[in-house]
């Protein structure tokens, strides 16, 4: 079977996104650009992809000015700097079963992350499902974290907030 590349489409892929504090939750989505996985085998075996990070929507506030202001506070330093930093990375560096350890760059800073992906393969077409739960502080975003400041109280930022993860990416000719 050998070694097979499958390209992502980005306009059928996606990533959800959920950010907690003390008082609830707000959700939203963001955009894959680009990217490709390595099958060797049948089976995924590495793959980068691509995060727009100028493309962070959020979808439970309704108000167009308050949408608008949060978006802005995302898009600006105490969050993703997108300006300065308009694309994210994830680069996959090993498989071990579902388990995918790799590399993830935002604002310019890599760690490394581990989660368990879903990968099924219908003819020429893979779609991958995961969840990321991503420690926020580790790549300069401390706005508002209880590592960071004190007597927060219901104004707190949770660290920890979760990417979900469905990519179709299609066989390279």
């Amino acid at each position: 079977m050998g070694t097979q590349k499958f390209d992502i489409i980005s306009a059928q892929s996606k990533i959800d996104w959920i950010g907690k504090k003390v008082t609830g939750a707000h959700n939203g989505s963001i955009a894959i650009k680009d990217g490709s996985f390595t099958l060797t085998d049948g089976k995924l075996t590495g793959g980068k992809f691509i995060i727009d990070t100028t493309t962070i929507k959020i979808l439970d506030i309704t108000d167009p000015a308050t949408n608008a202001q949060f978006a802005g506070h995302l898009a600006s330093d105490d969050f993703f700097s997108t300006e300065k930093y308009p694309e994210a990375t994830l680069e996959i560096t090993s498989v071990s079963g579902n388990h995918v350890a790799g590399d993830l760059t935002i604002k310019g800073i890599t760690h490394p992350i581990g989660f368990d992906v879903a990968v099924n393969i219908n003819g020429g077409i893979l779609i991958a499902t995961g969840k990321l739960v991503i420690d926020r502080t580790k790549y300069g975003m401390k706005f508002r974290s209880g590592n960071f400041f004190k007597d927060l109280g219901d104004t707190l930022i949770y660290n920890d907030f979760e990417l979900n993860i469905s990519v179709t990416a299609k066989a390279a000719n």
